[in-house]
C-alpha cells in the first residue's frame, strides 16, 4: 500500500535548488489534517490533479477541505474523517541566487564610426543574480512535473536573454558614443540591461536583482577570423596582416607571434596601415581606386599573397594553393606568407 503522509516538509537550505517536489515522483497520498511545514526562505505550492490549489508561506499549515474542495462525504466516513488523497507539494526557494556568471561566447559587433574599420568587436563578462517572485507561475510555466529543478537547469536560458538585451543596448549606445566611451560606461550599461530584461524575467515568475559588467573590451579575433565573418574585404585583410607582421616582428625579434587584429578592429590601427605598408615598400607603393595594387607595388621586392595575386592576375586562393603545393616558394612569417618577386618570376618560367 502507498505510504500516507501526515507531515510534509523539506528541511534543506536549497543553495542550488530552486524547486523541490514532494514526493519527487508520482503523487503523494496526504490526509486531511496533514501538517505542511514551510521553512524560512521557502514557499510551498500545493497541487492536485495538475492544478495549483494554494500557496503557503513560511510556518506550519494544516491541509483542510479548503485546500482540497473536491472531497466527498462518503470517502471521509470510510477513513474516519482523515481522507487520503493524491497531491503534490512544490517547495520553492525564495532566496536570492547571487554571483551567477555570464560572458560573451562570441564577440558583439557594434558600429564605431570614424575609427579604424568603422566597426568594433566587443567581448565582456560579469555576474548577475535573480530571485523567484511568483512561485506558482514559475512552477507551472518552467518547472512542470520535474522532481528537482536546479539553477543549472535555467542558467543557459537566462544568460541568452541577458546577452540579447546587452547586444541591443550596445547597439543603441554605439550610436551616441565611441567604443572607448562605452567601455567607461559599464555601470550605466549594467543598469540598462537590468531594466530591459525585467519583463523577460517576470514572464517566468522571476525578478532580475542585479547585473554587473566586470569587463568590457575589444575582441582579439584574428584577421582571418574577421574575414571569415564577412567583416573584411581583401584589401583591408592584406593591410591588417602586413601591419600585424611588422608589429609582431618588432615586439618579438626572436620569433613571430600569432597575427591578430585585436584592438585594431575597433580602436584605430586601421588609420595607420597605409603608412605602415609604405614603410615596407620604401614609400613607393600605391593603390589605385579599384583596390588592386599598382604596378609599382607589384614590382616590389617582397609581396603579400594579395599583391602576388594581382601581379599574376589570379585569385589569392590560387596563390595560396600554389604555395601549399610547393610550386611557389614563399616565406612564412608568423601566420602570413611573403613572396619575393624572384620567386614569382621563377614560378612563371615553370
Amino acid at each position: 500500500m502507498a505510504r500516507i503522509f501526515d507531515v510534509i516538509e523539506y528541511p534543506n537550505e536549497m543553495r542550488n535548488e530552486i524547486v523541490h517536489r514532494f514526493p519527487e515522483e508520482g503523487p503523494g497520498n496526504f490526509r486531511i489534517g496533514s501538517q505542511l511545514i514551510v521553512r524560512e526562505s521557502q514557499t510551498a505550492v500545493f497541487f492536485r490533479d495538475g492544478n495549483a490549489l494554494d500557496v503557503f508561506g513560511p510556518g506550519r499549515h494544516t491541509i483542510t477541505t479548503a485546500n482540497v474542495p473536491v472531497l466527498t462525504d462518503w470517502l471521509g466516513k470510510l477513513f474516519n474523517e482523515r481522507t487520503p488523497f493524491p497531491a503534490e507539494v512544490y517547495f520553492v526557494s525564495m532566496r536570492e541566487f547571487a554571483d551567477r556568471k555570464w560572458g560573451t561566447a562570441q564577440p558583439i559587433i557594434v558600429r564605431n564610426p570614424n575609427m579604424g574599420l568603422g566597426v568594433a568587436l566587443l567581448q565582456g563578462f560579469g555576474s548577475y543574480s535573480f530571485q523567484v517572485q511568483d512561485p506558482q507561475q514559475f512552477v507551472t510555466q518552467v518547472v512542470g512535473a520535474q522532481g528537482i529543478y536546479n539553477t543549472s537547469d535555467i542558467e543557459s536560458r537566462l544568460r541568452s536573454m541577458l546577452l540579447s538585451r546587452l547586444q541591443d543596448l550596445l547597439g543603441e549606445t554605439a550610436a551616441k558614443n565611441s567604443v572607448p566611451e562605452m567601455i567607461g560606461l559599464t555601470d550605466e550599461l549594467g543598469a540598462g540591461v537590468r531594466a530591459k530584461s525585467q519583463d523577460d524575467f517576470l514572464a517566468l515568475g522571476l525578478v532580475l536583482k542585479t547585473f554587473y559588467i566586470e569587463n568590457l573590451k575589444p575582441s582579439t579575433k584574428s584577421a582571418e577570423e574577421l574575414r571569415q565573418m564577412g567583416m573584411l574585404d581583401m584589401a583591408t585583410y592584406t593591410q591588417l596582416q602586413a601591419a600585424d607582421a611588422m608589429r609582431d616582428a618588432a615586439q618579438n625579434p626572436s620569433g613571430g607571434a600569432g597575427l591578430t587584429a585585436g584592438i585594431g578592429a575597433g580602436l584605430g590601427v586601421g588609420n595607420v596601415l597605409a603608412d605602415s605598408l609604405k614603410g615596407m615598400t620604401g614609400g613607393s607603393a600605391a593603390t589605385p581606386a579599384g583596390g588592386a595594387p599598382a604596378a609599382g607595388a607589384a614590382a616590389a621586392g617582397v609581396m603579400t599573397p594579395g599583391e602576388a595575386a594581382a601581379y599574376l592576375k589570379v585569385s589569392e586562393e590560387d596563390v595560396l594553393a600554389a604555395i601549399t603545393a610547393g610550386d611557389l616558394k614563399a616565406r612564412k612569417i608568423g601566420s602570413a606568407y611573403r613572396i619575393s618577386k624572384e620567386a614569382l618570376d621563377e614560378f612563371l618560367k615553370g
